[in-house]
């Protein structure tokens, strides 16, 4: 079987709010790519054999005293290299060119045209002959040329805003190709990649799978491998691959905490047991979880009550399987990047990542993370080739605690039934509308507070929910989404007529930041 990770790009991570985004780009042309921070030891950037490599932009200046500098690794591997907004900036300074500030920024788009023939840049210029529409986010700025650099692009407020010694395979750009606002910069990386380093676009679902099944054979052997289901994205993803690669060996265990969506725990033993044959044994835990939060409504105190009584369950369940030797987990690629982060001290970690709720470092089962190298739209990608329903791979993220944290305050059995039929209300209304792919997470919240409404020609007293929707790309930061004012009349008198519990239906408008997505 051909190595698929063969043809690997490196990118070196400057600290770039993108950096993510060029691995994923790379990735989706079909080429493997891993991302390391700039200053990781030389010795790994050798050893990594990259047949490319692309610096990332970043928030310093490279004219700082203390600006991050780029390995001589980089440059001794005799491999192409692209510098992208800093990466240029430092690559530049690297070769005895000159950076400044001006005083003016560039932010947003900008025309670039082209000032010499670069391989580099022909979709470019391809795509707008005059004038090529790009992404700027600088303050600084090439000024002069290094020894056998040659000027390719020029914008208004950049004059240098492209490089390149060819002979050298060295290669600048002052825009960011990676992001959907530079029109061609997709093309552009393709061409970098398969043109400049001549690499085989063999990334792609069918192989990524292949593959996955071959190391999780080849690591578990015969041995039986245990899985906490849950029924999202990555748990599910990663059940598949390993009921195809050792079918019966894989023992799953679904824990139902009554704090899941409508009918959640039927559709996932639906999906998984009945469908697709996938051993699983659902533990029915409502009232252990709903015990261990009585009286509990710090956030923060809920979170750990439900986490703790998984783990306790998980154990359990765990030790009546006896030979279980290898414990499965969906941990993803932008996980293992935000953990390497916070161990080296270069990330700002916005949240922690727990898989299975944080297991035990005692328990005497080995790891096995066939999802570790993968992001989360590459997750997506092998569901639907392994043959989960598009409707289950696309759903929408849903907090490990479940609606532990979209009830305020305590949870009561009454309130997380209240707040189910509610949310399955406006997911349906979504559906219905087309709309559901148009956000990127919407959810109903329940607050555990009782507003005066009228009911024919009585009154009632009952519950107030907030409908929440947002758009975002990376979910670090996001707003709030424009649903029509018509479908949120028809939600709100849907949950009002068929939930008879609340009396009165909002709509959450808050950015993120300052607030969050969710309300706990």
């Amino acid at each position: 079987m051909k190595d698929i990770h063969a043809d690997r790009i490196l990118v070196l991570d400057f600290g770039s709010q993108y950096t993510q985004l060029i691995a994923r780009r790379l990735r989706e042309i079909g080429v493997y790519s891993e991302i390391y921070p700039y200053d990781i030891e030389p010795a790994r950037i050798e050893a990594f054999a990259a047949r490319g490599i692309i610096l990332s932009g970043g928030p310093e200046s490279t004219i700082a005293d203390d600006a991050p500098q780029i390995a001589d690794a980089v440059f001794s591997a005799g491999v192409p290299v692209l510098g992208i907004c800093y990466g240029m900036q430092a690559m530049a300074r690297r070769f005895g060119g000159s950076v400044i500030n001006t005083g003016h920024s560039e932010f947003g788009h900008a025309e670039i045209t082209a000032a010499d023939h670069c391989q580099l840049l022909e979709p470019l210029i391809k795509a707008s002959p005059a004038a090529a529409t790009v992404w700027m986010s600088h303050g600084d700025r090439v000024e002069s040329l290094p020894a056998g650099f040659r000027c390719t692009a020029e914008s208004d407020n950049a004059p240098i805003a492209a490089m390149s010694d060819e002979n050298r395979r060295l290669y600048g750009v002052q825009f960011h190709p990676e992001v959907t606002h530079t029109p061609a910069g997709e093309q552009m990386l393709e061409t970098f990649v398969t043109g400049i380093c001549g690499l085989a676009t063999d990334w792609t679902a069918d192989n990524i799978v292949e593959d996955a099944i071959a190391r999780i054979r080849q690591q578990v052997a015969g041995d039986t491998v245990l899985l906490a289901l849950s029924g999202g994205v990555d748990s599910s993803v990663v059940a598949l691959l390993l009921h195809k690669a050792v079918g019966q060996q894989l023992r799953c265990v679904f824990v139902d905490n009554g704090l899941l969506r409508h009918e959640e725990g039927d559709q996932v033993m639906k999906t998984f047991a009945d469908n697709l044959g996938v051993n699983v044994k659902r533990v029915d835990a409502e009232q252990r979880f709903l015990a261990k939060l009585e009286g509990v409504e710090d956030p923060e105190d809920k979170r750990k009550a439900i986490g703790k009584e998984f783990i306790a369950i998980f154990e359990e369940e765990a030790a009546q399987i006896k030979d279980a030797r290898w414990l499965a987990q969906g941990t993803i690629y932008p996980d293992v990047i935000e953990s390497a982060g916070a161990a080296s001290g270069k990330a700002h970690v916005i949240k922690s990542h727990h898989n299975v709720g944080g297991l035990p470092e005692n328990m005497a089962l080995q790891l096995v993370e066939p999802l570790r190298e993968l992001f989360k739209d590459e997750v997506r990608r092998i569901g639907v080739q392994l043959g989960l329903a598009e409707s289950m791979v696309q759903r929408h993220p849903f907090p490990g605690p479940g609606l532990g944290v979209r009830i305020l305050g305590e949870v009561t059995q009454s309130y997380a039934d209240i707040l189910r039929r509610a949310d399955a209300i406006f997911i349906a209304e979504l559906y219905a509308h087309e709309l559901y792919q148009k956000v990127s997470q919407a959810f109903v919240v329940f607050l555990p507070v009782k507003s005066v409404g009228v009911t024919g020609d009585g009154r009632r007293y009952g519950y107030v929910v907030s409908l929440r929707a947002v758009e975002t790309i990376d979910f670090m930061t996001a707003r709030a989404s424009h649903l029509p004012d018509d479908f949120l009349d028809l939600v709100a008198s849907r949950i009002l007529n068929e939930v008879p519990e609340i009396a009165r239906v909002v709509y959450d408008i808050s950015s993120k930041p300052p607030g969050t997505i969710e309300w706990e």
